[in-house]
């Protein structure tokens, strides 16, 4: 065992030593590596190996780990924050803490005291609210705050535009979901929202149609990546159901 680790050790100084040489480092990392075998190594490795952006995005993986730990720690803060500071900023900031962690009422409570004077028609808020209500089938007021938000570049790929057309189903303005979903329904992206575009047709007693469209979904998971394959395996899983559901 400890054989292993001197030689893990020495590998890591080897590494570290060919990286500040072809660098043409300054000497005094090459003698705190040999002299600190393993906090050298790793000082040198996170100061000169990763640059900026990969140290943050080290850090903010931390820190999301942190509050998927302990989310009520976090909110804790949050709510102090806010008491201390009642600014747009820190209200928004709990709020989406409060909605991530299922406190539903409390993030919508937030957001729409948020949504006045400069901030009334805040894209970020309105997409979030649009989350909240939907979480609490309030499918009408999904559809009135999300409205806003259709012309925007982004709304055309983002969750919000599936719970909007969502929301027109429920609420039973069938034409104008339908437009949406046919919006979401390009080739080799959007399953979540063409899998649920074919859940629509079915429920329209369109079968062939539903029938069409999940089977155009499997015909393109056997051209994608495992990366790709991995990422949207629910969707694929679930419209294989729907045809067999379906006899097809």
């Amino acid at each position: 065992m400890f054989s292993n680790y001197y030689y893990i050790v020495i590998g890591l100084q080897v590494i570290c030593v060919l990286h500040a040489l072809r660098r043409n480092t300054h000497q005094k990392w090459i003698w705190m590596i040999v002299f600190l075998p393993v906090v050298g190594a790793l000082i040198y490795i996170f100061t000169e190996m990763f640059s900026r952006r990969e140290v943050q995005n080290v850090q903010s993986n931390l820190s999301n780990l942190s509050n998927v730990i302990n989310p009520g720690g976090r909110i804790t803060k949050l709510e102090e924050k806010l008491r201390f500071s009642d600014t747009f900023n820190n209200r928004i900031e709990l709020a989406d803490a409060y909605l991530a962690n299922n406190q539903t009422d409390k993030a919508i409570k937030l957001y729409e005291q948020s949504l006045t004077g400069a901030f009334t028609e805040n894209e970020h808020v309105r997409g979030q609210l649009a989350l909240a209500y939907f979480a609490q089938q309030r499918y009408e007021e999904v559809v009135k705050i999300a409205s806003p938000l259709i012309n925007l570049p982004q709304f055309s790929r983002s969750r919000v535009h599936l719970l909007y057309a969502l929301s027109l189903a429920y609420s039973g303005d069938e034409a104008k979901a339908e437009k949406e979903f046919k919006l979401m329904n390009g080739q080799f992206a959007n399953y979540e929202a063409r899998y649920n575009y074919g859940i629509f047709l079915e429920k329209a007693e369109r079968k062939e149609e539903a029938i069409r469209q999940f089977r155009q979904i499997l015909d393109e998971s056997t051209h994608l990546s495992s990366r790709e394959k991995n990422a949207n395996r629910e969707w694929f899983q679930l419209s294989k159901d729907a045809l067999r559901k379906l006899g097809a």
